[in-house]
């Protein structure tokens, strides 16, 4: 077995034992030590980086057309009701 698969191993036998407030607070944890990683890596990533300035030079030229939060919501709520009337 590996160092690995031991370590989720120990885990998630700890976490049985846990009641749903400390496995609440386990998970801020956990999540904050994934989301650093997640976000240590996009900033490292050139590719990432390039595209995310072409696309907001793009925005700050007015080259690309925008939605406003409301507009999104709508289409998105307007798709599903498509879709779920389709059925």
């Amino acid at each position: 077995m590996s160092v690995n698969m031991l370590i989720d191993k120990k885990i998630n036998d700890y976490l049985i034992k846990l009641n749903s407030k400390e496995k609440k607070a386990v998970l801020g944890v956990v999540k904050t030590f994934a989301d650093k990683h997640v976000n240590d890596e996009v900033w490292d990533d050139k590719t990432y980086l390039a595209e995310m300035n072409k696309r907001f030079k793009d925005y700050e030229s007015g080259k690309v057309k925008t939605y406003s939060l409301d507009e999104v919501e709508n289409r998105a709520r307007a798709a599903y009701k498509a879709k779920r009337n389709k059925k």
